[in-house]
């Protein structure tokens, strides 16, 4: 398997890959130029958001300043909006449905290390001494259709957020999140159903 397909398959890759490196090059340049461009130029940042993303659907809105790893493995539903200041660390996909509201400051990962130290660094003896290789792997973040992700969230790799769901601001969402609920806190529970789920 090449580095890339690792990554995309949930294993350890090599996050240093020319093939990564490449990527976050292009996503740097273009997310400088969208940066820049001013809230009125509306078509010159869509054409920016075509060229850096995966896929992006009708009547999307990502507000200034956005951050994003690669770009490519970002796939944005129609009538969307990604508010100020955020940061989606896209290693793995990031897939967003339709008519999502993602507040200000919220931040998607993708990428992470295994918890036990022994895992996450390996010793490598070298002529100049002992070196640690780091450990990474990706897995796939999911928002489904008619999500409201509140300010300042947090949502883990491999997370699954339920169609409809809403998550309470500054929440740390460790797990899936079942459609239709309204869910919050650090880590996020669900707190109750809503549109007229089941209790």
């Amino acid at each position: 398997m090449t580095e890339l397909e690792k990554c995309m398959a949930g294993e350890w890759y090599d996050c240093h890959d020319p093939v990564f490196l490449e990527f976050k090059k292009k996503a740097h340049r273009l997310l400088l130029q969208y940066n820049a461009l001013p809230y009125e130029q509306k078509e010159e940042k869509r054409l920016v958001l075509e060229e850096m993303l995966g896929s992006i659907g009708e009547k999307v809105s990502v507000g200034h300043s956005f951050v994003c790893d690669y770009g490519r493995n970002i796939h944005i539903g129609s009538n969307v909006t990604v508010n100020t200041g955020c940061t989606f660390v896209d290693c793995n996909e990031i897939r967003i449905g339709n008519n999502v509201l993602i507040a200000p400051n919220v931040q998607i990962y993708t990428a992470t290390h295994p918890v036990e130290l022994a895992e996450r660094l390996t010793p490598v003896e070298t002529d100049g001494g002992t070196e640690y290789v780091r450990h990474t792997y990706a897995l796939p973040v999911r928002i489904e259709d008619g999500c409201w992700i509140g300010g300042g969230v947090v949502i883990l790799p491999g997370v699954t957020i339920g169609h409809g769901s809403v998550i309470g601001a500054g929440s740390v969402v460790t797990k899936d999140v079942p459609p239709n609920c309204l869910a919050a806190g650090n880590p996020c529970r669900v707190i109750r159903p809503i549109n007229g789920g089941a209790a």
